[in-house]
């Protein structure tokens, strides 16, 4: 069912916001968009919403009318003044800004909960994809990896070469171990590699490790790919800190404009389709450079993506306007009213 215009209601989380943050200037732009009728905004991090976000009842939200102003505050002042208590089925379009912590069971719930809405992105998908374990189906294009579910399994695939162990949900470099040897280095010190694997054995056995291989060519950076509809929107490197081996901004890394290469390119063009097929319209794929000097997959990550404003500053190319379009073309195919 096609609509000539969509009432939209964004989920999220204020209390990790920054002026940095890509909401407001992407729902500013949504807002200016033919095919929005109006926006509403609720936020987990209000008191008043503990019954939809915690107690799981979907009879009302507290939501915020998102204003040509809306503009990020240190008190969240645009989401927390003015509420109005709205049913969330009466949308058409979801748009999820919901960083973890969040459950899976929470996502699953609001599958059902919005069954014929349109949602960006759709929350199975989000719970299928958003585990490392997740990059196995496309080992054509990632580095040497295994899924680890207990010490002998690390310690076997360790001995084939340096590794890099990978908790299965966490983000922004949380919880990165390399293994060499004997030696674990968590990023900030260095352990002995069995004695530190006791300490997670529950871990391993309960919720499993990605492992994969380290690669040398690390320095060279790590590439963030931002894609949206299929199509790559902007890139940009991110390289480490002096003397690390963590690329991530969030971990003391630096970020700078990139362009995707043809290999990277290929790259896309391989993982889309599955994760189209799952619901996923807007993600953003990293890549390192493997010890041939090749671009290959380290991470797909299909929750709150960011980096969309900075990404327009940075290449002078739009990017808001096409996104909030794929937005929108995505609507007209999935909300079945």
């Amino acid at each position: 069912m096609i609509k000539a215009q969509y009432r939209v209601l964004v989920l999220t989380d204020h209390r990790g916001h920054s002026t940095e943050n890509s909401i407001y200037a992407l729902l500013r732009q949504m807002l200016n968009h033919p095919r929005c009728a109006e926006i509403d905004i609720a936020t987990r991090a209000w008191a008043g919403n503990d019954s939809f976000f915690t107690a799981q009842n979907g009879e009302q939200l507290q939501v915020a009318a998102v204003t040509p102003d809306f503009a990020y505050t240190d008190e969240g002042d645009y989401l927390t003044q003015g509420l109005r208590v709205v049913d969330p089925k009466d949308y058409d379009l979801i748009f999820l800004r919901l960083p973890r912590p969040i459950s899976d069971e929470f996502l699953m719930w609001l599958a059902t909960l919005l069954d014929g809405k349109a949602i960006v992105n759709h929350p199975r998908g989000i719970v299928e994809t958003s585990t490392k374990q997740f990059l196995l189906n496309f080992p054509e294009v990632c580095p040497n990896m295994q899924l680890c579910r207990s010490m002998e399994e690390v310690l076997d695939f360790a001995a084939k070469f340096p590794i890099v162990l990978k908790p299965l949900r966490e983000y922004g470099g949380r919880g990165l171990l390399k293994i060499d040897g004997t030696t674990l280095d968590d990023g900030t010190s260095l352990h002995n590699t069995v004695t530190y694997l006791k300490g997670i054995e529950d871990i391993l056995e309960t919720e499993g490790m990605l492992g994969m291989k380290f690669l040398k060519n690390v320095n060279q950076g790590d590439k963030r790919i931002l894609v949206a509809g299929g199509q790559i929107m902007a890139a940009s490197l991110r390289l480490p800190a002096p003397d690390s081996w963590l690329c991530n901004v969030a971990q003391g890394g630096t970020s700078v404009p990139a362009t995707p290469t043809s290999d990277e390119e290929a790259i896309i063009a391989h993982i889309n389709p599955k994760l189209q097929q799952a619901g996923i319209l807007i993600y953003g794929a990293d890549t390192l450079m493997d010890d041939d000097g090749k671009r290959v997959l380290s991470e797909i990550n299909t929750l709150s993506i960011g980096g969309f404003p900075q990404a327009e500053q940075q290449t002078g190319r739009p990017v808001l306007q096409p996104t909030i379009d794929k937005i929108f073309i995505y609507a007209d195919t999935h909300y079945a009213g």
